[in-house]
């Protein structure tokens, strides 16, 4: 995983808004958050000296039984957050824990296959060493690979929405003993794509309802209307809505250059050539187009591979891992790689072809500068395909402090974006009593159902 970079310390300037009934106040540190030594254990191998913001809230409110919706920015640590906390309460069950039960204490929903498996890794790093079983089950393998895995044993289940969905239909698995049920990247699982799985699985027979299971959300962006329907599977829920350090992110770079649809792909020679290419990643719109471009950039320089939902899932993987291990220096991709993931080596992140959203925007160029290490983000503007975007644009880079080119200014538009906002969102139940915490000093092709 990443390491915290040097900018780092900006975390601790950062502020929190915090609303719902009673909110617990933050841990201070990890050493002081009553975690479970077993727990400490490992946040110590895993090099974390301090709790980044979300983490800080999380982990108090989620040791308190509490529900919450959580909004951090990109690469702010939000997965540890959520998966600590759990993994103590876990381990607190003693003997009421079953060793080799196949229905799963906790249950975490993320919208794409390689966002499911980091999430599993990530699962098992932090219980590494316990008797917890973390399992992951998505589309594209093996069933009864995965099936075999369960049987020896599940305590937590991180899936797809498709393929957990299927498990649950075939009584694979049971929902009986579900403590926490948590959506990763909760703004995507919410909209009109994934909604009906996602009620298919809350609503389920065998689900505790929502007074007798933790529910906790967790995203970059958390729009009112995707409030409006979290707010039917929580209880008595905390928001907690981490300020953004500047803007999407202030130790990514932006720049945006405007570019005609036919000259993208000389400009992208050009700025691959100007320095080192290695960590590159390139965002196109359409499955084809990855494909069409990584054939031809493999024929120069450039050792180029791509990844996006029509590639078998062991396709996926490799083009992961050859980029992840620097035997790919440019990786192709579609919105499949656009969220959570957690990449080392990404030091460039270039939208060949810009999202239709400004929340896919920031969830794309989230993919480098990650806690607190730089990053740099180049886009193609095209004029034609691209000014519903311009005013968006204008307003996320203003408010990073990043300079904004006059033909974005003249290309106008209303937009969406909320510029003058500290936070990815404000609580939409009340716009009184809310804490402010300043720190001390619809579905995309790519994304998939199974």
């Amino acid at each position: 995983g990443i390491s915290s970079g040097i900018n780092f310390e900006k975390f601790d300037d950062i502020e929190v808004r915090v609303s719902g009934e009673n909110p617990p106040n933050q841990v201070e540190s990890f050493e002081t958050s009553g975690l479970r030594e077993e727990v400490m254990t490992n946040v110590r191998k895993s090099k974390y000296t301090k709790p980044t913001p979300i983490q800080r809230y999380a982990i108090s409110i989620i040791l308190a039984g509490r529900d919450l919706m959580a909004c951090a920015q990109t690469g702010s640590g939000k997965t540890a957050a959520f998966m600590l906390p759990m993994i103590h309460n876990l381990l607190d069950m003693e003997d009421g824990l079953e060793l080799r039960t196949r229905n799963p204490y906790i249950v975490i929903v993320a919208p794409t296959r390689e966002l499911a498996i980091q999430i599993h890794d990530e699962g098992r790093k932090f219980a590494h060493g316990t008797k917890l079983k973390v399992c992951v089950s998505y589309g594209g393998t093996a069933v009864h690979h995965q099936l075999q895995l369960l049987r020896g044993g599940c305590h937590i289940l991180v899936g797809t929405p498709g393929r957990l969905l299927d498990f649950i239909d075939r009584d694979y698995i049971s929902m009986e003993n579900v403590k926490f049920m948590v959506l990763d990247e909760a703004d995507r699982m919410l909209d009109m794509g994934f909604l009906p799985s996602i009620e298919k699985v809350m609503g389920h027979p065998t689900m505790p309802d929502k007074t007798n299971r933790q529910t906790l959300m967790f995203s970059a962006t958390f729009p009112a209307e995707i409030q409006e329907l979290a707010g039917k599977f929580l209880n008595s829920y905390i928001c907690v809505f981490v300020g953004i350090v500047g803007g999407a992110c202030s130790d990514v770079e932006q720049t945006i250059h405007q570019v005609e649809k036919f000259k993208k792909r000389k400009k992208l020679e050009e700025i691959l050539n100007e320095g080192n290419p290695k960590g590159t990643l390139v965002f196109v719109e359409t499955k084809r187009n990855a494909d069409y471009l990584a054939s031809l950039m493999s024929e120069t320089q450039f050792p180029t591979t791509s990844i996006h939902g029509d590639r078998l899932q062991r396709e996926r993987e490799m083009a992961l891992d050859d980029f992840k291990f620097g035997r790919m220096d440019v990786l192709i991709a579609t919105s499949v790689a656009a969220r959570g993931l957690d990449i080392k080596n990404v030091s460039h992140v270039i939208n060949y072809d810009l999202p239709k959203s400004i929340d896919d925007y920031v969830h794309r160029i989230g993919r480098t500068g990650r806690v607190g290490n730089k990053g740099r983000a180049t886009s193609f503007f095209d004029p034609e395909a691209d000014q519903a975007m311009a005013s968006d644009l204008v307003k996320i880079l203003t408010q990073a402090g990043q300079p904004v080119p006059d033909f974005l200014k003249d290309a106008g538009g209303a937009g969406s974006y909320m510029g003058s906002a500290k936070f990815g969102g404000k609580d939409i139940r009340d716009s009184h009593g809310s804490r402010v915490d300043a720190q001390p000093a619809a579905l995309e092709p790519e994304e998939e159902w199974d």
